[in-house]
């Protein structure tokens, strides 16, 4: 059977950037030189708390009866695009600017494995910390979720994410979304030019999804859309905070990690990692 020619995703990271985000590398600074100098930069402080290791336990966010993450497992993604198309199509991305990413990666060892990447809702969110205007904000349940009519444009959440999960419409959304209807139709609202967006764990479904008496996680109506088309089961979603969930299971049962631990940003996705070839 002929293989068919991917599709491949505008990245806007480096391979440089992708090593340094799985290697955990050594302390990379959160914010650009350009928006973050001066003592009146919304950064200053954020920088002078990493600068001086103070424990970040205060800033967090406490959730209250659940908090939703995910497991990537990289040992079983195949790097298929599968999460990437259909999360596109279902929350009407930009295909230039998706929010979930695939990258062919080699190991130390020469072994390929497949890096993906969703917005890591992290618990201390540099994004939430530098929004001048609250329209980054954690909700109850741990997401970190955007508020669109708030939102000025100043892109310091997309600059202090240290991620690059965020993307920003510099034009009027007025694309043609070629994963619509193949991979999913649209289920939200197309965004408007000049706020950020980003992935969101498909929150709609989640909220609409709970009111009618489903679990994430377990009832595909109400998980995320990327996590019921992935082929090989290499996502999986669910309440962290219950410690019989599937999700809570699987990270107890596997040696996991966090993207860029040392930052102190306490991501809700885990990694699995890939082991090595034979």
């Amino acid at each position: 059977m002929a293989k068919k020619k991917k599709a491949k995703a505008k990245l806007e990271l480096s391979r440089r950037d992708i090593l340094t985000i799985i290697a955990a590398g050594a302390g990379s600074v959160i914010a650009a030189q350009a928006l973050t100098t001066g003592p009146l930069s919304p950064f200053s402080q954020l920088k002078q708390q990493a600068i001086e290791g103070e424990p970040t336990e205060s800033r967090g966010h406490t959730t209250i009866n659940h908090q939703w993450g995910m497991v990537i497992d990289l040992d079983k993604c195949i790097g298929c695009e599968y999460c990437l198309r259909t999360c596109t199509a279902t929350n009407d991305v930009n295909p230039d600017k998706p929010w979930n990413i695939v990258v062919e990666e080699k190991s130390a060892t020469g072994h390929t494995y497949y890096f993906s990447r969703p917005c890591l809702h992290c618990q201390h969110a540099p994004c939430v910390e530098v929004c001048p205007v609250k329209a980054t904000f954690h909700r109850d349940d741990g997401l970190v979720v955007m508020d669109y009519d708030r939102c000025i444009g100043c892109r310091y959440c997309q600059v202090a994410c240290p991620y690059d999960a965020r993307k920003f419409n510099w034009q009027k959304n007025d694309y043609e979304n070629p994963y619509i209807p193949t991979w999913g139709i649209a289920e939200v609202e197309r965004r408007p030019r000049g706020v950020v967006e980003k992935c969101t764990f498909c929150i709609h479904r989640i909220d609409a999804g709970r009111k009618n008496g489903l679990v994430p996680g377990e009832d595909l109506d109400a998980t995320p859309a990327c996590v019921n088309i992935c082929p090989v089961g290499a996502r999986i979603f669910g309440d962290l905070k219950d410690e019989n969930s599937r999700i809570s299971q699987v990270i107890m049962e596997n040696a996991v990690f966090t993207l860029r631990e040392e930052l102190g940003t306490l991501p809700s996705v885990f990694y699995i990692p890939p082991k090595e070839g034979v």
